[in-house]
């Protein structure tokens, strides 16, 4: 799945055929699902309308092709519940839902904000943890206990870091619950350890080989998921190098598929430094690949 970038044209608004171009894209390459509005869609500076013409906008372009999960985390659980009823009627087939920010609640305060939000949909509800934003964890008995009340509570998206948590939940819950990776260097070690996917940036900019990359590894293939793996890793952790979704933004302008880079305060355009370097990692992959191609 792709954590589609939602693009700017120069003054700032929306650029809404660049976004369709993206989706196009995106399918053809052979993406599974489509995530609007996470974090690499900049939802936090996007307004409600703003949020809501993505996610309309991506579910018209996509017109049934692949599912859209549309973004419709937030720190108030009422606002949660309302951009969950919205992407439900816009026709969306499930929802990431990131832990609270910044209010950080308990472990009983995450169940009941996830639970106001499982009462409002039948569709499933991805969680998603990441504790280096939000300052909380959502702690694996809290997820066992929401899969128990609401079966369809039963995918996780863990931008934790730790191959450990994919271990403790697939113990605890097993198939009943689909383990997604948050983070793309972490693909390959996510599935070894019995994840089934990931929500991923680097797709933005190399879509077919991230599905390569994640076909390899579901199927068992080692050698070939390592290879791809390793050829795609430099370009993985750089575009982490500034706060996402700057670098690849960067790139994906430089692959000519968003006309700017442009994010909105309190993101800003990344150091020159930082992205030569990005830029050049990228163009040295981008040329290996067309070689082998």
């Amino acid at each position: 799945m792709t954590a589609l970038a939602t693009p700017f044209l120069g003054d700032g608004s929306l650029a809404e055929a660049d976004l369709k171009k993206l989706v196009e894209a995106q399918i053809q390459a052979g993406i599974d699902a489509l995530v609007p509005v996470g974090t690499t869609g900049e939802c936090p500076t996007l307004s409600h309308d703003e949020h809501q013409r993505v996610v309309e906008l991506t579910i018209q372009t996509a017109n049934g092709r692949v599912p859209v999960i549309a973004g419709a985390g937030s720190n108030a659980t009422r606002e949660a519940v309302s951009l969950t009823k919205f992407a439900h009627e816009a026709g969306a087939a499930g929802f990431l839902h990131v832990a609270p920010y910044y209010n950080k609640p308990s472990q009983e305060g995450l169940f009941r904000h996830f639970s106001a939000i499982a009462e409002a949909t039948d569709r499933p509800v991805v969680l998603y943890s990441i504790p280096g934003r939000c300052g909380i964890q959502i702690d694996v008995a809290t997820v066992e206990r929401l899969l128990s009340k609401y079966p369809h509570v039963n995918h996780i998206k863990e931008a934790g870091g730790s191959v450990e948590r994919v271990d403790e939940l697939k113990k605890a819950m097993g198939d009943d619950l689909v383990v997604l990776s948050g983070d793309d260097s972490l693909t390959l070690p996510f599935i070894s350890a019995g994840a089934e996917g990931v929500i991923s940036v680097a797709s933005n900019v190399l879509p077919a080989e991230v599905v390569a990359l994640v076909k390899a590894s579901l199927a068992g293939d080692l050698k070939t998921a390592s290879l791809w793996h390793q050829k795609l890793y430099p370009l993985f952790k750089n575009l982490f190098i500034e706060p996402n979704p700057v670098p690849v933004k960067a790139c994906m302008v430089q692959a000519g598929i968003f006309q700017t880079g442009r994010v909105r305060l309190p993101l800003c355009e990344m150091q020159p430094e930082n992205k030569e370097l990005v830029l050049s990692i990228f163009s040295a992959l981008q040329a290996e690949l067309t070689a082998q191609a």
